[in-house]
Order: structure tokens, then sequence, then C-alpha cells
């Protein structure tokens, strides 16, 4: 098969008729092998902030549900937090990267996330000819969670207190299987509830990836705003299993704002999850594309 279309330009609209029956032929083996299984989404970057990716993300989500495959959709929001938070004039306090979170601005995650953020998701999937339906944490006991402790990462002895941001204690999915039992894509705002009743904000890479290990999903995907895992020369790397993963680390190619993404995707492929895929969100359906074609979009990390 000609490849008609790069990484960066999967518009399909130029390729002909075989090609693309060709295109579709190569996609059913894929929609066979993963029939009934579950996928664990994680939506955010650019994917999330662009209204033309923010269609072409709703479609593909409809059509993995069409096709069978059962997707589960965890987002993030930063940005749009960003914003609501200098709209009301509140500077942000961040100590070691992680955002100091006082009651009243974990008012406004929850307001952001669970609000306006997660219904915008839900509409676009509907919209799309989906049946979204928006859960947060405390939704069916979703997610328990605790204070999240961080340590100084000069003095380990030395613990900052950064508020309502929490760390999952467990995950209780039957309400997400419920959904999926009943023909339904689950949009989870990734805000866990405390001993007291309490909220708390989780980062959204931890909980796509523990909800990945606690539903036994057959894969993992993380839309980012990178192509993958590059090797020290800047090289896509798109294929790697976990033990090549761990070697990545150890000699500091894997370093900054990837290690977090990429320990939640280590997490989940030794804890049985067959297949994490971390993909580039600022190319048109490259979710579609990374799951049901050939062509890699990313970088998979196997379980094996």
């Amino acid at each position: 098969m000609t490849n008609t279309s790069s990484p960066t330009d999967p518009d399909l609209s130029h390729v002909g008729p075989r090609d693309k029956a060709e295109i579709l032929a190569q996609a059913l083996p894929y929609i066979r092998k993963f029939h009934g299984k579950t996928l664990v989404i994680k939506y955010g970057g650019n994917a999330m902030t662009d209204p033309a990716l923010q269609a072409d993300f709703a479609e593909d989500v409809v059509l993995l549900k069409l096709v069978g495959m059962n997707p589960v959709v965890v987002h993030g929001g930063g940005p749009q937090i960003e914003t609501a938070l200098n709209r009301l004039g509140k500077k942000g306090h961040f100590i070691q990267g992680m955002r100091v979170t006082d009651e009243e601005t974990m008012e406004v995650v929850e307001w952001v996330l669970a609000g306006q953020v997660q219904q915008d998701i839900v509409g676009l999937i509907n919209q799309a000819g989906g049946k979204a339906v928006g859960l947060t944490g405390r939704d069916g006991g979703l997610i328990r969670a605790k204070k999240l402790t961080m340590l100084d990462k000069d003095d380990p002895a030395k613990e900052h207190d950064i508020g309502y941001v929490g760390d999952i204690v467990s995950i209780d999915p039957s309400v997400v299987k419920a959904l999926q039992d009943d023909a339904f894509i689950p949009v989870i705002s990734p805000i866990g509830f405390g001993e007291h009743n309490e909220s708390y904000n989780i980062n959204a890479d931890v909980v796509a990836g523990k909800l990945a290990i606690v539903l036994k999903a057959e894969k993992l995907v993380l839309l980012t705003n990178t192509p993958g895992v590059l090797n020290k020369a800047g090289e896509l790397l798109t294929d790697l299993s976990a033990r090549e993963i761990d070697e990545l680390f150890a000699d500091g190619t894997i370093s900054g704002g990837m290690l977090p993404k990429i320990e939640g995707a280590l997490d989940a492929a030794k804890s049985g999850v067959n297949s994490v895929h971390i993909i580039d969100g600022r190319v048109p359906h490259a979710m579609l594309l990374e799951i049901l074609t050939d062509q890699a979009y990313g970088t998979m990390i196997r379980s094996h």
C-alpha cells in the first residue's frame, strides 16, 4: 500500500478508493482483536483545547464504541483551571512543580473540572453520536483519596503541605462497569473524596493509570503534546518493553515533564494492562490511527 499520508498529515481526502478500502481492511483485525475490550484514554493537551481536534477526538471515541470496544475517558484541565483562577484574581502558588490547592482553589478546581470541562467533553461525544456520562470520584464511590504527602526533594525529613491535592486510596469501578454494560461512555474528572467527605484534586495521568489497572483494560492511551518517547538523538521510539523503559530512566533519556507520565504508564504496563500508548494529540485522529492501523503515531509500551 502506498503511504499517502505522513504522521503529521493524516488527511485522507486525497486518498483513492482502493487505498481507502485497504485502510479499512487493515483496521478489521484490530477491531476483531479488541472487540469487547476496555480502553482507558487520558484526554489532555492540544487535543483538548483546539476545536477541530476536540471534534476529531469525540468522533474517534464514538467510532471505537460503535465497533465494539469500551472507551473510558479521563480528562485533565490545567490550562482551564489557570484561566478560571486568573479571572478571580487568584495567584497560583507552586511547590516543587505542584499547585498548592487551598480550600478556595479546590472549589474552583472542582467547578472547572467537574462542571465546565467535563460537560464540554460529554456534549462533544453526544454531538458525535455517542452516549457519554460524566462522573467524578464521588459518583458510586469511584475514587477514594487521601492527602498527598510531599517530601522535600533536598531534605526528606521535611514535608510540604500542598493542600487538597490527593493520592488514590482505592478505586471501585462498579459504576464505570455498569455504564459500559449499558452502552454509555464514561467521562471521568480526576477528583477523589476523603474520609471526611472532602474533595481532592488528583493528577489525571495517575487516575487513568490506576483505573486501567483496576478495569483490567486492554490499553491505556495517553494523549500528549509530544510525538511520544524520544531517544537522545530526538528520534521517536515507537515500540518499547517495560524493561527497555526502565533502562531509559536509568540512563537519563527520560526526564523532566515526561517522567510522571511514563511512571504511570510503566506501572500500568507492569500491572496487567497489555499495552500503553503515548501519542501525539496534535495529530488529527491520532488515537484511531494508533489503535486501528499498523502505523505508529506515538510510543507503545508493551507489558512484556
